[in-house]
């Protein structure tokens, strides 16, 4: 109990220094500069996902797996394996972002400029390598080491430092505040590998890579699918803004989603403690227990979000107004997108159960094939209906698609993710 409290508590913390963040650099930026930051923090976040080929969530079920059949040394070398791919991929991935925006410079308005995507493909390999880590620790039991480097003091050093460089009179750029994350997140990963390394399996090796690929190469495949697709859902809305209209909007718009984010911390904080849990249960064929803890995360995110989206219905405004004056626009599109997190989270950890038991391909199929309609629709209407466009498609697909799989997870699994999943209890066995 005292691991998923402190958990809790370090999540709640990461959200309130992540948003700290957002507000001391859109506070001392331009509008223009910051808009520049968050298009590259999109793009550097959808690309870090697809450069760790699904490896965390297969270090965190194959960790279980294995070492449940007794298997030690292959549950090792599964972690050294992901950890290999994850940086070859990420410096690769980095490569071929450098190259793409070369090729397009040529193509830029006079007086733009491409620094902020060459700084998203230096972020990229920290972004990735983090997640690995922190999936790959949490699997081992690990909980200070496996979150602190990254939730804490990652999000704490660096509003701390872009404060400390404008009092001395250094104004950050977009694509600066991005190479500084990038720097910091880097020397808390080496601190978490050289403490963590001691104890737990984390350092990579090239030997397990080809019999990993070889054997898990298709698993990988669904879990990156089902993590892409759930990444592109909270971050392509910002890109397409960016592309489509202007960095400022996708300013803006970036400051009205990671406000409206902040009603799932509960729930993202209760996943990442159930999610080994639901696995072991369910693959144990205790159905009740791995109900229970569905069910229980499914009614604690949920009251809490409503909390956050009545705070927000009432007070929105000048929540957004921390960012800077003119962001208070943006309340309209706070509640359009709180009230699509709000149905998410009425849903349950809908995700995690289909992603740990098995059914990541009905999940990628599902739920991309209604994130990427909504992404369609958002071309088609962004250019006429601009950021408050783009909030209504995301609101309906992230409500549909949440529907579709806690349906799936009901009838196919056996187990209901959402609110109702109260009443399942009662009809599976003690």
């Amino acid at each position: 109990m005292w691991r998923s409290l402190a958990s809790l508590g370090i999540k709640v913390g990461t959200a309130g220094l992540t948003y700290l963040t957002y507000v001391v650099l859109s506070r001392t930026q331009t509008p223009d500069e910051y808009g520049h930051f968050a298009f590259g923090l999109a793009l550097a976040t959808v690309l870090a996902i697809v450069a760790g080929v699904g490896q965390p969530l297969a270090a965190m079920r194959l960790w279980a797996e294995q070492r449940g059949n007794g298997d030690a040394a292959a549950a090792r070398e599964t972690i050294a394996a992901g950890s290999t791919i994850t940086f070859l991929a990420s410096i690769a991935l980095g490569v071929v972002l450098c190259l793409l925006t070369l090729a397009y410079l040529p193509f830029l308005a006079p007086g733009d400029t491409a620094n902020h995507i060459y700084a998203a493909a230096i972020l990229i390999l920290p972004l990735a390598l983090s997640e690995y880590n922190s999936a790959a620790l949490r699997a081992q039991g690990s909980l200070w080491t496996a979150l602190l480097p990254r939730d804490i003091f990652w999000r704490l050093l660096l509003p701390v430092a872009v404060i400390l460089l404008f009092l001395q009179g250094h104004v950050l750029s977009g694509p600066d505040a991005l190479v500084l994350s990038a720097g910091i997140l880097m020397l808390m990963l080496a601190l978490q590998m050289q403490v963590g390394g001691r104890r737990y399996a984390i350092w990579p090796a090239m030997a397990p890579v080809r019999s990993h690929l070889r054997r898990w190469g298709r698993l990988s495949f669904w879990l990156l699918m089902g993590a892409l697709i759930e990444t592109l859902a909270l971050n392509i809305d910002v890109i397409l803004v960016g592309l489509m209209l202007d960095l400022e909007s996708a300013g803006l718009y970036f400051n009205a989603f990671r406000t409206a984010g902040l009603m799932t911390l509960f729930t993202f904080a209760i996943e990442l403690v159930i999610a080994p849990m639901v696995a072991e249960h369910y693959y144990a064929g205790n159905m009740r227990k791995a109900q229970a803890v569905t069910t229980l995360c499914a009614w604690a995110g949920f009251i809490f979000s409503l909390l956050i989206f009545a705070g927000f219905a009432f007070f929105g405004d000048l929540v957004l107004s921390l960012f800077g004056p003119s962001y208070e626009q943006g309340w309209l599109i706070l509640i359009l997108l709180a009230f699509g997190l709000l149905f998410d989270a009425a849903t349950g950890p809908s995700k995690i159960v289909m992603m740990m038991t098995g059914h990541e391909r009905a999940y990628v199929a599902i739920y991309g094939a209604i994130t990427l309609a909504g992404v369609a629709l958002q071309v088609a209407l962004i250019p006429i209906y601009g950021i408050l466009g783009a909030a209504l498609v995301n609101m309906g697909a992230r409500i549909l698609a949440q529907m579709a799989i806690a349906f799936w997870c009901r009838y196919r699994i056996g187990l209901d993710t959402s609110l109702i999943g109260l009443l399942a209890l009662r009809r599976l066995p003690a």
